[in-house]
């Protein structure tokens, strides 16, 4: 099991509620909200790096990768959205 450290964060009281009605567990709940924002911005950053260092994506590059990641939207490719 990973360490753990207690905090305190405050929320809005809507948001609490709406917590609570999702799961029984906010704390993990909560830390994949975390883990998932901190995945987001690490890739953001080596995207960012990436273009200082080769140029901005081309339209080709950028669908080749919205096909890879989401599948291919064009009929007959076989390829279906997750």
């Amino acid at each position: 099991m990973a360490a753990t450290t207690r905090i305190t964060v405050t929320l809005p009281t809507e948001q609490v509620a709406e917590l609570k009605k999702l799961t029984d567990n906010v704390s993990g709940y909560v830390a994949e909200a975390v883990a998932r924002q901190i995945r987001h911005q690490l890739v953001a950053e080596e995207l960012r790096q990436y273009e200082e260092q080769h140029g901005a994506f081309t339209d080709e590059e950028l669908a080749a990768a919205h096909a890879r990641i989401l599948g291919s939207s064009e009929p007959g490719s076989g390829a279906t959205a997750a």
